[in-house]
């Protein structure tokens, strides 16, 4: 199978739960929303070390939220669920309360249960919060601050979601990789309900779940580095390829990460230079989802 005239495995993106929370960050204008999220979801990578994998899901006009100023809608992901509230409590109380503007309203879909972190964030304004609502089905507190008053909606919900999509592709050199890849990132924007969570969507460092060192539970997946490729006899490389990029996508449900796959890889496809894609896999021993490549819908 070729899309745009490159080859596309015949594989699997293996894909596992998390624990999910949706929030709507708003600001005076998307530049600040954006900068105010981009805070709010940093050191979210991966589980492996991260407590919490947080990315940004979609950027939002003013009449798509809730106090009709721009947005920009995140969502958080931890593998345990009594972890995302304190995930919660901290992201949005350092990185969104301290942001002059910038308020926060829960966007979570059927959501499971709710944790009244608003609630507890308010107590910053020290008895001058005054709590307002059901305003549209939505209980709010208003806080004081230097910057003007700060609006956060009092329950924020936690839904199961699913992480770990992926595409993997080979590029020629460094500049075709980056390139599409921060095309196919713009691509993912684009689809309700998937995120990246690595650095500006890309992962340079895929892993394998094991090492020979005891004190690692993941390390390098020597199969895909290019500088190994001499020396590794199952190498997965191909000749002439110099630069291997992985992106990682999680969403709140599994057609939303199968869209997003197929969104980047369209993109993925256009550039010159993209040799090859894949998508990583552990045999289904990792996760029980399973979004063949050949499958998305073509």
């Amino acid at each position: 199978m070729e899309i745009n005239g490159v080859p596309i495995d015949d594989t699997f993106a293996e894909a596992f739960s998390m624990h999910m929370n949706r929030t709507i960050i708003t600001a005076y204008d998307e530049e600040w929303a954006r900068t105010t999220a981009l805070e709010t979801t940093g050191f979210g990578t991966s589980v492996i070390m991260t407590p919490s994998e947080a990315g940004i899901e979609y950027v939002l006009k003013p009449d798509q939220t809730p106090d009709g100023r721009p947005g920009v809608r995140v969502i958080f992901a931890t593998a345990k669920k009594e972890k995302l509230e304190k995930q919660l409590l901290a992201r949005l109380g350092q990185c969104v309360l301290t942001s002059p503007t910038a308020c926060a309203y829960d966007d979570t879909p059927n959501a499971k249960e709710t944790y009244r972190v608003g609630k507890l964030i308010a107590m910053f304004g020290d008895g001058y919060q005054i709590k307002k609502g059901p305003i549209d089905g939505r209980i709010l507190w208003l806080v004081p601050r230097m910057s003007g008053t700060f609006v956060i909606q009092e329950n924020f919900g936690r839904t199961k979601g699913v992480a770990g999509g992926n595409i993997i592709y080979f590029c020629k050199d460094i500049k075709s990789g980056m390139e599409s890849g921060k095309a196919g990132v713009r691509a993912i924007e684009s689809v309700e309900g998937a995120y990246t969570p690595f650095p500006g969507g890309l992962v340079g460092s895929g892993s394998k779940p094991k090492s020979r060192y005891k004190a690692l539970f993941a390390s390098t997946n020597e199969r895909y580095c290019p500088t190994l490729k001499g020396i590794i006899p199952d190498s997965y490389v191909p000749d002439g390829s110099e630069f291997v990029v992985e992106i990682v996508i999680n969403g709140l449900t599994e057609e939303a990460v199968a869209q997003a796959m197929k969104a980047a890889i369209l993109e993925i496809t256009k550039h010159p230079g993209v040799m090859r894609i894949s998508a990583g896999n552990f045999e289904g021993k990792l996760g029980k989802y399973k979004i063949h490549l050949h499958e998305l819908g073509w």
